[in-house]
């Protein structure tokens, strides 16, 4: 009996022994699948079906970042990296020097240090970033826009262009003519008003364009023989802003550097029609269009307005007998330097040049001709 007990004994460890050791070897491979601890320099998977947000387990100087995206692939990778969102993610990042790319469908809050953020479509999105790039406000990317050199020599050429005189850096012509090579160029538009010339095809094309008073009939400014724009609701700027829009555009494509926007004061010779708000808010438009265009944009003449730069969002002035009428120091305190002066009477330019030697002034006659015309007259300090 004793011998049979011992037997058995020893029968009972082997095969506990055996059972053991096939546990273990078991239970170490069923454990690896669930095993999260991780190296500082590990990249972690997290499975496609799985709905578990996991938080990575570091050692104590580890500089490990985790950001799971639920029902994503995704591999979580250390500072400095860049983040990739998936679509439909209701996901808050707060990342430092990453570049942020976000897919459509994203309802996502993103708040990067110098970070560059490319938003794809569809997207609700609100960016609060450091370096970013910027955009104006009519949704086109902001193209560069170049100032013209204060101080500079210039000519007034709104008459027809003609080779400048020597030593000319800044020129202003029609929006018809064509740019001054290598110098800065100001293409002049009429904004508020119609040209002569163009009455039949404003008539034609958008008679409801035209301010017209109680008995139909066009206002008109009669110092210039021009009918007045109508620019007193937002419907009708809006239309005037895509017309006088592609030619600010063209002003761009032929070459020029700014436009000088002209008759901002038009809401004077309007009989009460229209307002300095409503020109004040048209202008603003207008700047919006030659910004982003890349395209300064000058307020001409219309001292009366220079309280309402910011609005108008013009850059510089060409302003035609401040001198005359004891208006330019108000400009320069708009404008600083960046004023561009023609004056019609001789004793006005001199007076300006006396007074003002830091700004560009310019003596020209009143219809501003051309040298073959026979009463030219250019003068500059």
């Amino acid at each position: 009996m004793t011998s049979f007990i011992a037997f058995q004994n020893a029968f009972l460890r082997k095969v506990s022994t055996a059972a053991l050791m096939v546990c273990l070897a078991g239970c170490s491979e069923s454990n690896n699948d669930y095993d999260t601890g991780v190296d500082s320099n590990s990249d972690s998977h997290f499975d496609s079906n799985s709905d578990t947000q996991t938080e990575l387990a570091a050692d104590t100087e580890g500089d490990t970042e985790t950001g799971p995206i639920a029902n994503t692939p995704t591999d979580a990778d250390t500072e400095d990296t860049e983040t990739i969102r998936d679509t439909h993610n209701n996901t808050n990042i707060d990342t430092e020097d990453s570049g942020t790319h976000q897919d459509s469908d994203n309802d996502t809050n993103t708040d990067t240090d110098d970070s560059k953020t490319n938003p794809d479509s569809d997207n609700d999105t609100s960016i609060d970033t450091e370096d970013a790039d910027d955009s104006d406000d009519t949704g086109s990317v902001a193209k560069d826009i170049r100032l013209p050199p204060a101080n500079a020599p210039w000519d007034y050429q709104i008459g027809g262009g003609y080779t400048p005189p020597t030593g000319v850096q800044v020129v202003s012509r029609d929006r018809e003519d064509s740019p001054a090579p290598g110098l800065y160029n100001i293409c002049y538009v009429n904004g508020f008003q119609i040209q002569p010339n163009e009455e039949t095809w404003w008539q034609t094309n958008h008679p409801d364009l035209i301010l017209r008073d109680s008995n139909g009939d066009p206002v008109v400014d009669a110092g210039w023989d021009e009918m007045l724009l109508d620019v007193r609701t937002q419907t009708n700027r809006d239309a005037l802003a895509i017309i006088i829009g592609e030619w600010i555009a063209q002003c761009a494509k032929d070459g020029f550097d700014a436009v000088e926007i002209d008759n901002l004061d038009s809401y004077e010779r309007s009989d009460g029609l229209i307002t300095q708000d409503d020109n004040t808010a048209f202008m603003g438009m207008l700047s919006d269009i030659s910004h982003a265009n890349g395209l300064a944009s000058a307020q001409k003449n219309a001292a009366a307005f220079l309280e309402n730069v910011s609005q108008m969002k013009t850059d510089f002035a060409v302003v035609e007998e401040c001198n005359r009428w004891d208006e330019c120091g108000d400009y320069q305190n708009a404008y600083g330097d960046l004023l561009f002066i023609v004056e019609y009477r001789k004793q006005d330019f001199n007076a300006g040049c006396t007074a003002f030697p830091e700004l560009s002034i310019v003596l020209r006659n009143l219809d501003v001709s051309t040298p073959q015309s026979g009463n030219y007259v250019y003068d500059g300090c």
